[in-house]
């Protein structure tokens, strides 16, 4: 039932779509019919076009993703479990969240050119904050009566994050996470709209010099399908990991475990 809801709106404007194309409200060249977008549409598909352009973006948004998690997460585990150094660094880190990534293309362009380097850096400066503000967040609000807890059973300082403040931090890491794929999508598809030579952005900027509406729509359909699908896998994979995960936390031997709920 839910899933049907959620149809309701995309039908109510495909629906209001073709009333305005039947009636001419707008020009064709415009606002093109639904038969002609999906004429194109199919056109795409066939030729390969538009699945080599989606892949070409997929695969930057999925390696500079990768490269950004990696810098971000333990950077933001270590100052974590440092506070004492975040003083040094937060004014810098302040400084660069408020610098909108897509500012930063011309100066990466010139550095860089159009190639996947430019890309990357735009996609780490755009995925990079939310990783790391929601890990760190995670790892610095926990609930500190679980460590009397852990010194109870002798707990060392590893065995504090990783059977305590870590567990707790899980939901935000994987808020950030899934924050981190949408922001990496959404840079990308500016960086590749200035400055690039294949991808789904520089398809639709391509179609828009040619006058060409209906693959401006194909593409930015496509954003939005493929965006909402990546979005869809990563909520099921990480529920299904969450709900099958019921070992709790080792607080001694295998015959003493108990789970954060149950102190």
């Amino acid at each position: 039932m839910k899933k049907i809801k959620g149809l309701i709106i995309p039908l109510v404007i495909i629906i209001v779509w073709v009333i305005v194309d039947k009636i001419h409200v707008f020009n064709s060249y415009i606002i093109p019919s639904p038969k002609i977008v999906l004429a194109t549409a199919y056109e795409l598909l066939r030729s390969g076009a538009l699945l080599k352009n989606l892949t070409v973006s997929f695969a930057r948004v999925i390696v500079g993703f990768t490269i950004t998690f990696a810098f971000a997460f333990p950077l933001a585990i270590f100052l974590g479990s440092n506070p004492k150094v975040m003083p040094y660094v937060e004014p810098f880190l302040e400084f660069m969240r408020h610098i909108p990534p897509i500012a930063m293309i011309p100066i990466l362009i010139l550095w860089l050119g159009i190639g996947e380097a430019s890309k990357f850096v735009v996609i780490f400066l755009a995925t990079f904050f939310p990783i790391f503000s929601n890990t760190l967040n995670g790892v610095t609000n926990y609930d500190k009566k679980l460590l009397e807890v852990g010194e109870i059973f002798h707990f060392s300082k590893r065995d504090n994050f990783f059977k305590i403040i870590f567990p707790q931090a899980i939901p935000s890491i994987i808020t950030g996470i899934q924050l981190g794929l949408g922001y990496s999508w959404r840079s990308l598809m500016g960086a590749e709209l200035i400055a690039a030579s294949s991808g789904i952005g520089y398809m639709i900027i391509d179609a828009e010099q040619l006058s060409r509406p209906d693959i401006v729509i194909v593409g930015i359909l496509s954003i939005g399908i493929l965006g909402y699908f990546i979005d869809y896998c990563f909520i099921k994979i990480t529920r299904n990991i969450m709900s099958s995960d019921g070992k709790g936390i080792d607080y001694g031997g295998p015959n003493n475990k108990k789970s954060v709920q149950d102190i």
